[in-house]
């Protein structure tokens, strides 16, 4: 992945609502600049690299194209387009909840990532939203977690990206969650609470942990209503850490249902749509810092339980 001057502008352009990816070339001793990408890249086949090279596909940050028998060059970025053999579609549509110049506010459905990643591309919130629109500079200003629904933002001038994000880090936005979870092994604990731990990446890699430390992260915990083993609860994190929901409530013994990284990390579902996390980003609250409006936006979708 690319390590240096993370606004370099693209001089690819959109294609099919995807902007070009980049990588950050090293200095080494390749010969060939498809040595390299054969070596960076192993599940492309080389045929298959060497057919985008051909169509001027590979490109440095000046629009340099690069061909299959060019050289290689170290200390530079390389652009290309990101392609998928097969990518699963997801049969599940957002809604737009609010849109002017600055923002979009969208209510994603559950199983939709937003943004490219792994084995989802065209199957994103942000690609379907920039072709539905036509923004090509559409950006998220926050994320959700594929398996999460709910309320999300982004932003339609990347200039001002910025202020919406530093609303976030300064703590600004009144962020409410709602999430279905099973009370068997919680019996003794009581409601509402603030939960604070230390969290740090765990094993594998994309999952979380708490550990012994100065807090982190911290979630007001509180339950609107309960039937036999299961409750309906109410979350508001103060912080943003990865999965921070997720990991609160199962070191509490109150998991969310159908979570299949907490409290044990299951057999990958595929494209197994039956089971959503019982996670709802339900609503977000905000003095817009451009236009000093007053926003409040509420998902209009619904756990099961």
């Amino acid at each position: 992945m690319a390590r240096k001057n993370n606004h370099i502008k693209s001089p690819l352009p959109i294609r099919d609502g995807v902007t070009a990816s980049r990588v950050w070339l090293p200095e080494g001793n390749w010969s060939l600049m498809i040595d390299f990408l054969s070596e960076k890249f192993p599940n492309i086949s080389k045929d298959d690299m060497l057919g985008r090279m051909q169509r001027g596909e590979l490109v440095d940050s000046n629009g340099k194209y690069y061909s299959p028998d060019s050289p290689y060059r170290g200390g530079i970025h390389l652009f290309y387009y990101r392609e998928l053999v097969h990518e699963t579609e997801i049969p599940f549509q957002a809604t737009v909840l609010y849109r002017d110049e600055h923002i979009l506010v969208a209510d994603k459905p559950h199983f939709l990532p937003v943004v490219p990643a792994g084995r989802f591309l065209q199957q994103t919130l942000l690609v379907r939203l920039k072709k539905e629109f036509q923004l090509d500079e559409l950006t998220p200003i926050h994320r959700i977690d594929r398996e999460t629904a709910g309320v999300v933002m982004f932003c339609i001038n990347p200039s001002n990206r910025g202020l919406y994000q530093s609303l976030f880090q300064s703590r600004k936005i009144d962020k409410n969650y709602q999430a279905v979870v099973s009370m068997q092994a919680s019996q003794t604990t009581r409601f509402p609470l603030l939960h604070r731990s230390k969290m740090v990446q765990g094993e594998p890699f994309f999952r979380m942990k708490e550990v012994e430390g100065e807090p982190n992260s911290e979630t007001f915990i509180d339950v609107i209503e309960q039937r036999d083993d299961k409750a309906l609860c109410d979350l508001k994190p103060v912080s943003g850490k990865q999965h921070q929901l997720r990991v609160h409530l199962a070191s509490l013994g109150c998991p969310i249902l159908n979570d299949p990284f907490y409290p044990i990390l299951l057999p990958c579902k595929g494209d197994d749509f039956s089971q959503p996390l019982q996670l709802l980003a339900k609503s977000i609250a905000f003095t817009d810092p451009i236009t000093g409006n007053q926003h409040y936006f509420e998902s209009t979708r619904s756990l099961n339980w």
